[in-house]
């Protein structure tokens, strides 16, 4: 098997969980460049790979031939440097979000598909076995009609986490705070698991216990889906630890749900049970990271190689934006919010309160 020719763009905090992948993936990847402005950082990143070029500016990799180019900078960044990469004909994998305006995702779209090239976005929670159990159940009609889901995250980011960042919590740069960068990924499952268009938004947000910055801490919304289910979604970083996530869905035959990875079925007239996922392939990162992160970039690779679709592509990867900005239109407006809606740029939410 020829191995696919790699750059890691951002060389943070995630970047472990890459250079474990990676190490796991010898066989399958030969990493070419380690990219960081601080330069630091990527030299640490490269360690360990044979041939490893460590850069500080990203377009230096495009002489280096490369097959696919995995982003983890600030988010603001992912459009721009996914846009370029695809445009020297580099299949593209993107830490979520993909983008901070809709704008930026469906340009970012548009482009993948005039180049013939890859775009993906990193949800890894999707691959867990349970949530994937659950999604068959649905589609199998197990739960009947969806009538409500819901999904609560209640984790902690000290004041430090930002203060140690030059992005995290900015709205130019970061795009928001605890929705866009921690409660995405439930919002992603919830919204894949109920498999259908948004409706309508209508949801508030603000900043309780972070007053260094002016991203939100807290959320809450009610959102309705085109066929009929309600998702009620509570989401705050400002907890004293990080509590598992918890999500449910409700429909006419039963319930179903997942407490972090362990995904839980309890349908009319069935016995309770439990599904684990059974799998630990990686031993790096915080333990709400999961450990499917290797299981979608191989799924990725395997797209590229084969020349099949990407299972979490630009349009998958859209969605979950489209709700979290659309709870920030909601909250600035202080309205419902039907879908689609116009999108921008947000520069604060305390002043529109």
């Amino acid at each position: 098997m020829k191995k696919l020719r790699v750059a890691m763009i951002g060389c943070g905090r995630i970047a472990q969980m890459y250079k474990e992948v990676f190490s796991q993936l010898k066989d399958q990847v030969e990493v070419v460049c380690a990219v960081d402005p601080k330069e630091d950082r990527a030299q640490a990143f490269a360690e360990g790979f044979e041939n490893c070029v460590v850069l500080t500016d990203y377009k230096q990799c495009f002489q280096y031939d490369l097959d696919v180019m995995h982003l983890a900078t600030p988010h603001n960044l992912h459009p721009i440097i996914g846009t370029d990469a695809m445009r020297h004909k580099i299949n593209v994998l993107i830490e979520k979000p993909m983008a901070i305006t809709l704008q930026d995702a469906d340009a970012m779209i548009q482009v993948a598909e005039e180049e013939g090239v890859k775009l993906g976005i990193i949800f890894q929670t999707r691959y867990v076995k349970g949530c994937m159990d659950i999604k068959k159940l649905i589609q199998e009609g197990k739960l009947g009609k969806l009538l409500t889901a819901r999904s609560y995250l209640s984790w902690s980011r000290s004041d430090e986490y930002y203060s140690q960042s030059d992005w995290k919590g900015t709205w130019d740069k970061e795009g928001g705070g605890v929705l866009i960068d921690q409660a995405i990924h439930s919002i992603d499952r919830v919204q894949w698991l109920i498999g259908d268009d948004v409706e309508w938004i209508d949801g508030t947000v603000d900043n309780r216990a972070h007053h260094a910055v002016e991203v939100e801490d807290v959320a809450e919304a009610f959102i309705q889906f085109k066929n009929g289910c309600l998702y009620q979604l509570y989401a705050c970083n400002c907890y004293s630890y990080d509590a598992p996530i918890e999500i449910e869905i409700v429909g006419e035959k039963g319930k179903v749900g997942l407490k972090q990875d362990l995904a839980w079925v309890h349908l009319d007239g069935e016995e309770y049970y439990e599904i684990r996922d059974g799998y630990d392939g990686l031993s790096v990162g915080p333990s709400y990271w999961g450990c499917s992160h290797i299981t979608q970039i191989k799924d990725f690779y395997r797209s590229v190689r084969e020349s099949l679709p990407v299972f979490v592509d630009g349009v998958e990867g859209r969605k979950a934006l489209e709700i979290i900005k659309g709870i920030y239109k909601s909250s600035i407006e202080r309205k419902k919010i039907y879908v689609p809606f116009e999108d921008s740029l947000i520069t604060c939410i305390k002043s529109h309160h």
